[in-house]
């Protein structure tokens, strides 16, 4: 179906087309176009649904009021809620969001990349996928917004919102040995982006802190492109192969959740037999029995704070950089609980 045009508006208005656009972007007072011809053509258009084409509005006005989304799997309990918090606030500002998910594979971020850029979209929000550097610095020289998610390049300047990933991951493993744990395994994916490094270094302070050697064999790493039965069926394998194991520690919901169907398969009792933590809340977490304790994350300040960010650099550009380390919390629950 043929959408609607400016044309067809001005046919029934009686008007030009020129004056039909002039009206539409709100020009009808600086183009002396009378307060009744105004009225009319606003109401012709209301009662045609008309909607403008975005692209040849960012041609006229160099901007689509449109944002690039582009998160590692929008799938995920995680990035999906952030990614209804970023567009519920980008429409307080008047914008729309386009998403995309790169399930952690950088030609297909860098193919998500060319096409926001083809629909002209004003600014970017990007969780980066491994060596996307470069082309976020390419945007950047281009003058483009950038904000970027959940992770960074250290040695790239940006402005970015993230999680003080180390400190999340101390926290849920200094609680697993005030409640007398003592052989902690950590199953995390197999990544050196900064995220996930955070993580395996904050897991491996919290021990040396509590003078608990560090053993390779309790450390586990997955690729993340595994499907939920292979990610089941290397966690058994895991779990099985390290003696005396009482908790672990899983640095993602999706590793969690895969966690809990292992140690379920295994017939082993999650807070009595083994203590469990995950990284990022998630419902099942919460309505498991027993619960699972994990550490959140505060999706609604990330999600302002990206679009504000993003904001402020769409109307003001070059503004400072604004690097936001945010603070994670510890929603302790029955799962890593003892006595």
């Amino acid at each position: 179906m043929k959408g609607i045009s400016i044309k067809d508006i001005a046919k029934q208005a009686g008007v030009s087309p020129t004056t039909v656009s002039f009206v539409l972007n709100g020009k009808a007072k600086e183009k002396r176009i009378s307060e009744q011809v105004s009225k009319r053509i606003i109401k012709i258009a209301e009662r045609l649904k008309y909607k403008p084409n975005q692209l040849a509005r960012g041609l006229r006005t160099g901007k689509t009021k449109t944002i690039g989304l582009i998160v590692e799997d929008i799938a995920n309990n995680f990035f999906a809620t952030l990614a209804k918090v970023v567009e519920d606030e980008a429409d307080k500002h008047h914008y729309k969001v386009l998403y995309g998910s790169t399930e952690d594979n950088t030609d297909k971020a860098k193919g998500l990349l060319e096409v926001l850029k083809y629909r002209q979209v004003d600014g970017y929000i990007i969780t980066p996928t491994k060596n996307l550097d470069k082309e976020i610095e390419l945007l950047g020289e281009a003058g483009k917004p950038i904000v970027l998610m959940d992770r960074y390049f250290p040695h790239l300047e940006s402005h970015y919102v993230v999680l003080d990933n180390f400190k999340g991951a101390y926290d849920a493993t200094t609680h697993l040995i005030e409640q007398g744990y003592k052989k902690i395994a950590i199953v995390t994916i197999a990544s050196d982006q900064t995220q996930m490094k955070d993580r395996l270094n904050g897991f491996t302070a919290a021990l040396k802190d509590h003078k608990i050697p560090f053993n390779k064999s309790l450390v586990k790493r997955l690729p993340f492109d595994l499907d939920r039965e292979n990610f089941i069926q290397e966690i058994k394998s895991f779990l099985l192969s390290v003696k005396d194991i009482d908790a672990v520690f899983f640095a993602t919901n999706y590793l969690g959740i895969s966690g809990i169907e292992s140690i379920r398969a295994l017939n082993w009792k999650i807070g009595k037999e083994i203590g469990v933590v995950g990284f990022d809340d998630h419902d099942l977490f919460r309505l498991h029995s027993p619960s699972i304790t994990c550490v959140s994350q505060p999706l609604q300040a990330i999600g302002e704070n990206i679009v504000d960010i993003l904001m402020k650099e769409l109307n003001r550009p070059g503004t400072p950089l604004t690097q936001i380390v945010l603070e994670p919390e510890l929603v302790v629950r029955d799962s890593s609980k003892r006595g």
